[in-house]
């Protein structure tokens, strides 16, 4: 499975373009949190040299199993265990991770070690005050607490409508969300790991938000339309942020 949804392909198409900008000739790229690996391997049909790893053995496998690229490698292995092998990446991928962890900033801290002194590092996230995030993300995790009737009719609907509870990206048990970012937090956080913050983009508005991502999901032209007015929009109202980090060197 590849990205098929325009925000996931305008996400993916951010990064490319910047590792075409700032990475050197031969460098390998770190995908942290690979998932399932549909950005590693979307990297190597680039010609990129891509090492994407997981601590999900579920991920990792079909990462594998789907991976027809040679200049493609993919291990189950924490952030901790690539610190404890000594190897620095030019760049680091660390895309729709941040926000399933209790604490982001010790991931940031070990991949810290793991850039070297000019590389960079690639993060997406949702906004955590965006559309999708208010209006779908917070009110279903709050349902889910309560697991009562009107979850499990949620439940139902979501699935006779086609929603499977996975992603392109990742077919993990859970993708539950536990941080919400704006583009401030996001900024003091990487600030407090040592990091800056050079670039900010934008990804969509409201397609992935019901009733609306009912018909975006079935017709593409919405979903450009979407994107493409969540350029013009203010950072508040964009579903997703694009980030290209560098260690602050101040």
């Amino acid at each position: 499975m590849e990205f098929e949804r325009i925000a996931d392909i305008k996400r993916l198409n951010f990064i490319i373009d910047t590792l075409k900008e700032k990475l050197p000739q031969g460098a390998v790229v770190l995908d942290v949190g690979c998932g399932n690996g549909v950005i590693s391997r979307s990297l190597g049909k680039e010609g990129f040299n891509v090492y994407g790893v997981d601590i999900s053995e579920k991920t990792i496998q079909k990462a594998r199993q789907l991976n027809i690229y040679p200049n493609v490698k993919f291990d189950v292995k924490s952030a901790e265990q690539l610190v404890a092998e000594g190897v620095k990446y030019n760049a680091v991928i660390c895309s729709e991770v941040l926000e399933h962890l209790n604490e982001p900033a010790k991931l940031l801290e070990v991949l810290y070690q793991s850039i070297t002194d000019d590389g960079v590092l690639i993060v997406t996230v949702p906004n955590g005050q965006g559309p999708r995030e208010v209006f779908v993300t917070k009110p279903i995790i709050n349902l889910q607490k309560k697991n009562n009737l009107v979850w499990k009719t949620v439940q139902k609907t979501k699935s006779a409508l086609g929603y499977k509870g996975t992603t392109a990206q990742s077919d993990a048990s859970d993708l539950t969300h536990i941080q919400f970012f704006t583009k401030n937090s996001l900024e003091q956080l990487a600030e407090k790991t040592k990091f800056k913050i050079m670039k900010f983009g934008k990804t969509n508005f409201v397609e992935d938000v019901f009733p609306f991502s009912f018909l975006a999901k079935r017709l593409k032209v919405l979903q450009k339309m979407d994107c493409a007015i969540a350029e013009w929009l203010p950072y508040g109202c964009t579903g997703g942020f694009v980030t290209v980090w560098q260690k602050n060197k101040s």
